[in-house]
């Protein structure tokens, strides 16, 4: 039984994803494109070059980091919508640390990565209090706090950060996560240190829930409370230390854009979308630290692939949305795959 669930954890988002792209070479020979080209051009535009691939991980860096924000929340019985709203308010800490301080590199970059992840803790810390002290939902809460976090960022930045050019300043360079050796290793990409912090967040995910003692706790409370409160564990400080260390991943996220792709902040007429495509990120990942990352690399390789598909195949970059979007539900359609995997198995015994 252990076996064949390892299986499903490994097959279910490798199908997902070749039926995502069957069907979405099936929409592209309806809208009279030629898929073949199209998923040249879309391979190219990943690792067609050195900057490619270097875009690439820049911009799976931040989806690491959100997806094992919501993966880590799932694992431990929650499910926090709440990751974009964490993601802001951390990414505004480290550019506010990021501009406050002139410090020894050495100093700067971990206080500035460290200030966007209580930033986000603190965030996460809310819907946490009130889902253990007055069981509120914490998908209501996390949802509206998304909204409250763009307002209010927007509202510190005009008031106290703002610049020309509707954002903050740029961040001392020694806060930067920026590389001149990786900007010349990828031709100039905005490659930055930032993928060794996601790296170091993964591990640390994996370790905690699997190699700890308050990670078999935490994930004991999420599979069953009332269980888990009769063996004598606290099953509201671990519902708000879970939540607390979701916002924590969140908010170095931010951190990933303030203090490496871009390095400053800007007001902000809606959402990044980062925290919200962590969700993705997580499902494909089947909420494990390393299914996380292969995800990310899957959906950082279709965004950045999609510019190149577009310009050299004429297809439209919202196919790659609609791809991403088949990926996204045939995961969540898993019960199907398994039952035809069963059925399958059956019929060649």
């Amino acid at each position: 039984m252990m076996k064949n669930e390892r299986f499903f954890h490994i097959a279910v988002p490798i199908f997902a994803v070749i039926l995502g792209l069957l069907v979405g070479a099936i929409i592209m020979l309806i809208s009279g494109y030629n898929p073949i080209l199209g998923y040249v051009s879309l391979l190219d535009g990943i690792v067609g070059d050195s900057y490619q691939i270097g875009e690439t991980i820049r911009a799976m860096t931040p989806l690491i980091l959100s997806g094992l924000a919501v993966g880590f929340a799932f694992r431990t019985g929650l499910f926090n919508i709440g990751v974009e709203g964490q993601l802001l308010v951390g990414w505004l800490a480290s550019v506010w640390v990021g501009i406050a301080f002139d410090l020894p590199a050495i100093i700067h970059i971990p206080l500035a990565i460290l200030a966007a992840a209580l930033a986000g803790a603190l965030w996460g810390f809310i819907p946490g209090l009130l889902k253990a002290k007055l069981k509120v939902h914490e998908v209501i809460v996390t949802i509206m706090m998304n909204y409250i976090a763009l307002h209010v960022t927007n509202a510190l930045i005009r008031t106290y950060l703002l610049v020309p050019g509707e954002r903050t300043g740029t961040i001392n360079t020694s806060a930067s996560l920026a590389s001149d050796f990786l900007m010349q290793l990828t031709q100039y990409s905005r490659l930055h240190y930032g993928i060794i912090v996601a790296i170091i967040g993964a591990i640390i995910m994996w370790f905690l829930l699997e190699r700890t003692a308050k990670g078999y706790e935490l994930k004991a409370v999420g599979f069953n409370q009332h269980a888990s409160q009769y063996a004598g564990m606290s099953v509201s400080k671990n519902i708000i230390l879970a939540m607390v260390i979701s916002g924590a991943f969140a908010g170095t996220a931010g951190a990933m854009e303030g203090l490496g792709t871009y390095q400053y902040m800007t007001i902000n007429g809606g959402f990044t979308g980062q925290g919200f495509d962590g969700i993705a990120v997580a499902l494909l990942g089947a909420n494990s630290a390393l299914g996380i990352i292969f995800a990310s690399l899957l959906f950082a390789g279709l965004k950045i692939g999609a510019l190149t598909m577009q310009s050299a195949a004429g297809v439209p970059t919202e196919l790659v949305e609609i791809v991403i979007a088949l990926i996204i539900f045939f995961v969540a359609s898993s019960y199907i795959i398994r039952w035809l995997f069963t059925r399958f198995s059956k019929e060649g015994k």
